[in-house]
């Protein structure tokens, strides 16, 4: 294959190649940049300098074999000329400046999308893998009237809340919020995990969001790569909202991360019986905001926000929310800070051809398939979506418009 002029300067290349070689641990990148002076110099520097300083075998073994860095660095190289994904690193201005705040920032991302997103404020939702039905619908719909308001939808890209969070910010009426939203992966930039995301990445993509990665292309899911994605879901944010968390849940996680960033946590109260609400019961225990409405947030973080100039797709007003107030007790639902009558809600373009094959009888996934041409996971996505904006409901596996 022969390859184009340069894409990378030749410093860009060098903290690349050093990326590569400690295999994305931050502790070997920081200390070989901090000892010997940059990343171009840490790159240079024999095997034995590396062993001096402590840095693990395994990066010894890929530093001592710099054909292979060279092959690699050439293949990445490759995929960014033609487009396959972006890179930025952190001397660059596109570069979002909330993670240069933080005490662990990657030298570099990788991204695919909209990544000018990066740079306009944010708040995160999270939660947990297996929410219930009424989370879901709070995450939902927190989503949607976050990203109303100008904001930007931070999360996980996991599934449950982290995926009704992306799906919220998505499925807007208004060309002009459509695709704000982050997804901050703990995978290779071209790794798609969990494996059925596939359409909600292409989504999120095609709609003007961005994904974006600090590990390398190819890197598996594993185990430890979930706690560092979850420290740049906080650091890109101004807050973190959990709506529903088990005590054990990542959530809680990113949520300590949030906080010891100096940033505030908000976390939505359930019913004292409900296990899969004992992390966000925990949360407000230990000094978390309790929330029941998004515009509680928006108050809170309005602080934090540059002025105008700087972040004018901030909106100043009060966007509506689809039923926000419909679940809680008339005596806890806002009158001054939220929208207080019910929301005529516009079924979305995308959906409106499955809605329009559902009556208030009920049809069944086989009739359904039979009279749309989606794929079996095209149609349960977007009967999930309808079911989320509150247009239909699954009732022993009959689906119906209420």
């Amino acid at each position: 294959m022969t390859m184009q002029r340069p894409f990378l300067s030749v410093d860009q290349r060098a903290i690349l190649a050093l990326w590569y070689e400690v295999n994305a641990s931050l502790s070997a990148y920081h200390k070989l940049v901090s000892h010997l002076g940059s990343a171009q110099l840490a790159w240079q520097a024999k095997a034995n300098v590396w062993q001096e300083l402590g840095i693990h075998h395994t990066h010894l073994k890929r530093h001592e074999n710099p054909e292979q860095t060279q092959t690699d660095l050439d293949k990445i190289e490759q995929a960014l000329i033609e487009g396959r994904y972006g890179l930025l690193f952190a001397n660059q201005p596109d570069y979002p400046t909330s993670l240069s705040q933080i005490y662990d920032p990657p030298p570099l991302l990788f991204y695919r999308g909209n990544h000018t997103l990066l740079q306009q404020p944010q708040i995160a939702i999270v939660g947990s893998r297996k929410p219930s039905t009424h989370a879901q619908k709070i995450t939902f719909d927190m989503a949607q009237y976050l990203v109303q308001a100008g904001y930007v939808v931070t999360s996980g890209l996991a599934i449950g809340v982290d995926k009704c969070a992306h799906l919220g910010a998505l499925t807007q009426t208004d060309t002009l919020y459509k695709g704000r939203t982050i997804g901050v992966m703990g995978t290779g930039i071209n790794i798609s995990y969990p494996n059925h995301h596939d359409q909600l990445f292409s989504k999120i993509i095609e709609q003007g969001g961005c994904l974006i990665s600090e590990l390398l292309p190819h890197t598996q899911p594993h185990k430890h790569t979930f706690p560092r994605r979850n420290r740049l879901v906080a650091g890109l944010s101004l807050a973190t909202i959990v709506t529903e968390a088990t005590i054990k849940s990542g959530s809680l996680i990113t949520a300590r991360l949030t906080s010891e960033q100096g940033k505030q946590v908000f976390a939505v109260p359930s019913h004292i019986d409900n296990s899969n609400a004992e992390g966000c019961h925990h949360l407000i225990r230990e000094g978390a905001t309790l929330i029941y409405h998004p515009q509680q947030v928006l108050d809170d973080v309005s602080a934090q926000l540059y002025t105008p100039s700087i972040h004018p797709s901030v909106n100043k007003t009060k966007p509506r929310i689809n039923n926000s107030t419909d679940y809680l007790p008339d005596d806890q639902k806002l009158s001054n800070t939220a929208p207080t009558t019910k929301v005529d809600v516009v079924t979305p373009e995308h959906l409106a051809a499955v809605y329009e094959q559902l009556d208030w009888h009920g049809q069944d996934l086989d009739v359904l398939l039979s009279s749309t041409s989606l794929t079996t996971s095209q149609l349960i996505s977007q009967l999930m979506e309808l079911e989320l904006l509150g247009l239909i409901s699954e009732q022993g596996g009959r689906y119906l418009r209420i």
